[in-house]
C-alpha cells in the first residue's frame, strides 16, 4: 500500500492542544524561543526559573518562552491532567506576561530519563523553540526496590549538550532557585555567598496543608493555582 496519507480529523481531548504549526503561528518572528516543559502545576519557583532564562546569555534580547506542559496521563499520584490544564489558564492570565506563551502538549510521560529529555527537545522543536530548559534529572525515576536514582542529577544535561548541535537547537540549564526572607528569590550560590536565609516548603508538607485548608505561603504558591487545586481537591 502507498500513496498520499490525509488527516481526517484532529483527536478531541478535554484541554485544548494546538499544533505545531498552530503554535509556531503565534511566536514572533526572528525571535528566539526558550520552550520550558513542565508536568506539575507552576509554583512561583518555577516561574522564576524560566522567565529568568529569558536572560541567559546564549538568548537574545528578542525572546519569548514557550510554557508548554505535558497534560496527559502521567504517574498515578500526579494532579488530572484537566485540573493541570487549568492551573495553568488562570496563571496565565494572572502573570498577563507578554514575554511568555502558553500551548498544552497531549503526552504522558515515560520518565526514562536523559533519552525522554532528547525526545522532548525535538517536539519542542517542531512547536517552534530554538531553545529547551533542561532541569536537573529531567525525567528521572527511582527503583522500586532501592528507591535509587536510576540517572544521575545532571546526565539529562550533558546528554542534551552533546547533541544540541546534530538537533540545531540551544540547551539553557535550569536554575537552582530559592527563596530568601531578604532578597526573594535569588539562586541558591547568590543565597550561600551571601548568607540569607533560605525558606523552604517540602512537597510533602505543602499537599497537607493544601488538604487541610491551610494558608498557602504567597512566595511559594500563585493564589489563582491554588485556588483552582482547592476547589479540585
Amino acid at each position: 500500500m502507498g500513496g498520499k496519507v490525509t488527516g481526517l480529523a484532529l483527536p478531541k481531548r478535554v484541554f485544548p492542544c494546538a499544533t505545531p504549526a498552530e503554535v509556531r503561528e503565534t511566536l514572533p518572528p526572528n525571535a528566539d524561543v526558550v520552550a520550558f516543559q513542565c508536568r506539575n502545576p507552576i509554583h512561583r519557583a518555577h516561574y522564576e526559573l524560566f522567565t529568568r532564562a529569558l536572560d541567559a546569555e546564549n538568548v537574545k534580547d528578542e525572546c519569548v518562552c514557550l510554557v508548554h506542559p505535558t497534560c496527559g496521563p502521567t504517574q498515578g499520584d500526579d494532579i488530572p491532567g484537566i485540573v493541570r490544564y487549568q492551573t495553568y489558564e488562570v496563571l496565565a492570565k494572572e502573570v498577563d506576561n507578554p514575554k511568555i506563551r502558553w500551548a498544552y502538549l497531549p503526552y504522558s510521560m515515560h520518565m526514562a530519563g536523559p533519552r525522554e529529555a532528547i525526545q522532548h527537545m525535538i517536539i519542542r522543536k517542531n512547536y517552534g523553540a530554538s531553545h529547551f530548559i533542561i532541569g536537573r534529572d529531567m525525567a528521572g525515576s527511582k527503583s522500586s526496590i532501592s528507591g535509587e536514582d536510576f540517572y544521575g542529577a545532571y546526565d539529562a544535561q550533558d546528554l542534551a549538550k552533546a547533541n544540541a548541535a546534530e538537533l540545531n537547537m540551544d540547551t539553557v540549564p535550569s536554575l537552582n532557585i530559592v527563596y530568601t526572607e531578604e532578597k526573594g528569590y535569588v539562586t541558591a550560590d547568590v543565597a550561600e555567598k551571601d548568607g540569607l536565609e533560605v525558606m523552604k516548603l517540602s512537597g510533602t508538607k505543602f499537599r497537607k496543608m493544601l488538604r487541610g485548608g491551610e494558608d498557602i505561603p504567597e512566595w511559594f504558591a500563585f493564589k489563582s493555582v491554588i485556588e483552582v487545586l482547592r476547589e479540585a481537591s
